[in-house]
């Protein structure tokens, strides 16, 4: 199966691609069918060999990489929606965690005994 892709090129930093018709399992820099063009992603220029070529291709519904899909739309060389090339992942959404407030014990009733003698603690505490 043939698809349309890049095929970098270019010094390191200093990247241009080749538009080619190359076997979708093989490797991006090695064998392809055809050179249909460059890229240079600097300057924003496509350089179309033969528009002839193109129209060709894309009559024989191969699938195209989504990078060369935009950029053959925004060029006007393709009619066709634009395809989403890459997706950002999303960070997981971290939700604060909301603690319940914690339970008070119920104030236990103090025994009537326990009530007098702290009353005769207090009551000591004072006469002195």
């Amino acid at each position: 199966m043939l698809t349309i892709r890049f095929q970098r090129t270019g010094k390191r930093n200093r990247a241009e691609f080749r538009v080619v018709v190359a076997p979708k399992t093989a490797a991006a820099q090695k064998k392809f069918t055809e050179v249909l063009g460059s890229y240079n992603p600097r300057t924003k220029v496509l350089v179309v060999k033969d528009q002839a070529r193109i129209s060709y291709w894309l009559s024989q519904k191969i699938e195209i990489s989504p990078s060369v899909q935009n950029l053959l739309v925004t060029q006007k060389l393709m009619d066709a929606p634009k395809a989403r090339a890459f997706a950002i992942p999303k960070k997981p959404a971290t939700t604060p965690e909301v603690t319940a407030p914690a339970e008070v014990p119920a104030k236990e009733t103090e025994s009537p005994v326990a009530s007098e003698a702290a009353t005769s603690v207090e009551a000591g505490a004072t006469a002195e």
